[in-house]
């Protein structure tokens, strides 16, 4: 029985660990040929070797894509090997974890320095400008695809601290919103998914508040936090034809968090 992205050539952002990485397994085990990137390429490898004892098939690139060359040799690379993307996930970013390898850039904004903003707005927010508009040259002219971005529930609401981070994932938000507004007539979907608190390496020094039964009924009425799967079967949904009438979608998958807002 086909999958649900049969066939379908998927750049998939942050593959190596997470909600990328989820995405990565979820995708190719549906079908899709997979083209996985991230900054470090062991992690890369290793889910690719993961995918292809399944069955799958794909391959990954290393890149920074804050970076516009970077994120254009990724597409290059896949045109190059598949002939097209028809579905693109771009989930790479960083978050909290961050701040233990660049202090002071989790802050609130009258302690980030400038340096720190620019940091965080060019891996969080500029590098889906970049995959974007690279992918968005062969969708286009295709007059077909679907693009899904990972944001955070981060951007929809107000947060005390890592106020950097909340306007570049507010950023995706609207980007995303945009494009769905321009490309619809063209073949081509934008859909966001925005997680809340999900299990992965990004918040996994902080998983521990949820140990506390109080904090973690006032953290989301679910009392838990989400894992990768979660986020990557949203990703899947809107990314495939069963979503063929969704455009422009902020999708929360955070436990209602944000019901609660």
């Amino acid at each position: 029985m086909p999958g649900r992205v049969q066939d379908k050539v998927t750049i998939i952002t942050g593959s190596g660990t997470g909600i990328g990485a989820a995405c990565f397994e979820l995708f190719a085990r549906e079908g899709a040929t997979v083209i996985g990137c991230g900054r470090r390429l062991e992690p890369l490898q290793a889910m690719l070797a993961k995918v292809e004892e399944a069955g799958g098939k794909g391959m990954v690139v290393s890149a920074d894509l804050s970076n516009c060359d970077d994120a254009e040799r990724v597409v290059a690379e896949t045109i190059t090997a598949y002939g097209r993307v028809d579905i693109l996930v771009h989930s790479a970013s960083v978050g909290w974890s961050w701040s233990h390898t660049s202090k002071d850039s989790m802050n609130d904004l009258a302690t980030t320095p400038p340096d720190k903003w620019n940091e965080v707005i060019g891996i969080n927010l500029n590098a889906a400008y970049y995959i974007s508009h690279a992918v968005l040259q062969h969708m286009l002219p295709a007059g077909k695809g679907s693009i899904v971005n990972v944001a955070s529930i981060s951007g929809m609401v107000g947060m005390q601290s890592a106020h950097t981070y909340c306007s570049a994932k507010g950023g995706v938000i609207n980007m995303t919103r945009a494009m769905a507004a321009t490309y619809a007539k063209q073949g081509v979907r934008a859909n966001c998914v925005c997680p809340g608190y999900t299990d992965t390496p990004m918040i996994s020094d902080v998983m521990h508040i949820f140990d506390d039964e109080t904090t973690a009924n006032y953290l989301t009425p679910m009392a838990r936090a989400g894992t990768p799967m979660e986020m990557a079967y949203g990703c899947l949904f809107l990314a495939s034809d069963e979503a063929s009438y969704c455009n422009g979608v902020i999708l929360p998958i955070d436990g209602g968090t944000v019901a609660r807002q």
